[in-house]
């Protein structure tokens, strides 16, 4: 791939300052269906909700109660029952807080939990090119980070929305009970808090697209950096020094959009603080104005009024700020909802059928595929028959189509045109799980979870039995290893199986795809990283495993390949020969130059 020479592959990227205003309205509607399975509960947290608004508006009525006829008239009855129903009231408000907590937290994490679910389970269906063209780091980020950053958001805001909005309702209705004139005074806050909290809550949003956007760049650093392959690619290419300068330019990206997202707004949220505790002291000094005009106001009534302002503005200051950060958090969502909307490449077909006892004749019929952004196809027009039981070898340049075939097969991609079958079904009228049961594919990216190697080889077939899994390592030449180990098959093979060789590691991998025992069996390079003694004596064990089983080898050294029933020669994505070995030895075509260079580098020193 061509680069610009001038451009230093470490530089770091800028984020798009462009992001929309405010949240389109299908991804509210779908941040709302979300909570649809939990109705019922949300309705009996509301009712607790209202409950505990209602409750909360009761103190300052009892403090009128008291203020003007208990104290006054030195009623200590009175005064007994209006402060005993003071404490009530806050007890009673305390349990309801407490349940309508354990409620919204609980249908919080069913939400997060879902969306979790559903994010990896559509992962899991996405075809390979879809992995091709993301970085890993960047998927860890939208499922770790983006979600991860909803869990406040989804677990207590909404619930906190609408109690702060009936506290702010029930606590206006009854101001304007108590004085209406009053009561109007204290909303003037209104119009200014809510006009400064939508150019708040705007300028949120955009940060906080940027600043997830900086987390994924600086996860997929971490995971491209911090594993052992890129431990290896830093040390052995003296780039170590230009990775961390990234890291911490990616690092001081976050720490200045973290600033700017705590910091936006501070000014105009400070300038709504001071009025609002401005209005106290303002509503005191009307009231008495009022008092002075001989028109009637009790100081109980002025001094509730005074009190229910604060329990006014506490919920509207919360609910304000909640607003803010709703905006924020659909920026959350935004990112979420891309990868659901990605529609995968590869489906199963509605009504996809079994292949109960598949007997492996494969057949490629008048094929051509065109990796998506590709500038041709990749193989054009390839027909080849595979009866079961029989071996077909794949051989060609790098760069032949060779390994696509064995991705058409498996149905990692769908043809273009054509199509692939096993026993005259095409594979993409398959259910995948048959389709996995039928085709074992071994790669030369051999790939081996952090467990151990039992655990390894029992991923193919969960079921199996110690003995069947040494069974299945002796066919693929690797038990004996195994066996002389300290902790034998119970040994972790580490961080994508850096514990092992190459060679080890292939040898496992075709073990466990020997342990499923599939009618084909896919070899794209399997044996490259084995040695020569180690590949004969595997040879032959092949040999042994594909008696009655198709077997379909992809290979660069030509004498893996010699005794293959039939051997196909891929030139720029089409079958230029088909034949046995000494047919296309003696023909003297591509076949023949491709054993003579093969041969020549095998003769060369070293």
């Amino acid at each position: 791939m061509r680069g610009d020479p001038g451009r230093d592959p470490f530089r770091l990227g800028r984020v798009d300052p462009a992001e929309p205003d405010r949240p389109r309205r299908g991804e509210v509607q779908r941040v709302l269906h979300l909570f649809r399975p939990h109705v019922p509960t949300l309705a009996v947290v509301a009712a607790l909700i209202a409950l505990s608004a209602v409750a909360g508006v009761a103190s300052p009525f009892l403090l009128r109660e008291i203020v003007d006829v208990a104290l006054p008239e030195r009623d200590l009855t009175l005064l007994a029952w209006l402060a005993a129903g003071l404490i009530g009231i806050a007890a009673v408000g305390t349990v309801l807080d407490v349940v309508q907590g354990l409620l919204t937290t609980r249908v919080g994490q069913a939400v997060m939990h879902g969306l979790r679910t559903a994010l990896y389970a559509h992962l899991q269906r996405m075809s390979l090119g879809f992995f091709a063209r993301t970085r890993t780091g960047e998927v860890q980020s939208r499922i770790a980070n983006d979600i991860g950053a909803m869990q406040t958001v989804v677990t207590s805001t909404g619930a906190d929305l609408v109690q702060n909005l009936a506290t702010v309702v029930v606590t206006a209705v009854a101001m304007l009970a108590l004085d209406w004139r009053l009561a109007l005074f204290s909303f003037c806050v209104l119009p200014l808090s809510v006009w400064l909290n939508r150019r708040v809550g705007r300028l949120r949003r955009r940060i906080t697209a940027q600043r997830q956007r900086q987390l994924a760049e600086m996860s997929a650093t971490v995971e491209e950096t911090l594993s052992i392959s890129g431990i290896l690619l830093t040390r052995t290419t003296g780039r170590t020094p230009e990775v961390v300068e990234r890291f911490t330019g990616q690092s001081d990206d976050v720490a200045r959009l973290e600033v700017g997202s705590e910091m936006a707004g501070r000014w105009q949220w400070s300038l709504i603080t001071l009025t609002m505790a401005a209005v106290p002291a303002l509503t005191y000094l009307l009231g008495g104005w009022i008092r002075g005009t001989g028109t009637a106001l009790s100081i109980g009534t002025l001094v509730a009024l005074v009190t229910l302002q604060g329990q006014l503005f506490r919920p509207l200051g919360a609910l304000l700020r909640i607003v803010v950060r709703l905006h924020a958090s659909m920026a959350l969502f935004t990112r979420v909802f891309e990868y659901l909307d990605t529609p995968p490449e590869v489906v199963e077909r509605p009504g996809a059928r079994e292949l109960p006892d598949p007997r492996g004749h494969v057949e490629f019929r008048d094929v051509s595929f065109g990796y998506p952004g590709a500038d041709g196809p990749t193989v054009t027009g390839v027909s080849l028959d595979v009866p079961a039981g029989t071996s077909l070898a794949v051989v060609g340049a790098t760069g032949s189509g060779k390994t696509t075939l064995g991705y058409l097969l498996s149905r990692l991609y769908d043809v273009d045109s054509g199509a692939v079958t096993i026993d005259g079904v095409d594979v993409r009228d398959l259910t995948a799980r048959s389709l996995s049961d039928a085709v074992g594919v071994v790669t030369q990216e051999t790939f081996l979870l952090h467990a151990s190697v039992a655990d390894n080889l029992r991923f193919a077939r969960p079921g199996a039995s110690d003995e069947d899994l040494r069974r299945a390592a002796r066919i693929a030449q690797i038990d004996d290893a195994l066996s002389a180990l300290p902790q034998g098959y119970d040994t972790v093979v580490g961080e994508r199986g850096y514990r092992f060789s190459g060679g080890e590691k292939q040898r496992i991998a075709l073990a466990r795809t020997v342990l499923r025992d599939p009618a084909v069996l896919l070899l794209d390079e399997a044996t490259s990283a084995l040695d020569t003694r180690t590949e004969r004596a595997m040879a032959d064990a092949l040999a042994q495993l594909s008696s009655g089983r198709t077997t379909i080898t992809i290979a660069h050294r030509l004498s893996t390949v010699r005794h293959a029933d039939q051997i196909a020669v891929l030139e720029h994505g089409r079958v230029v020969e088909r034949g046995s070995h000494d047919e296309l030895l003696a023909a003297g075509g591509r076949y023949a130059a491709l054993v003579a260079a093969d041969e020549a580098r095998a003769e060369l020193p070293g």
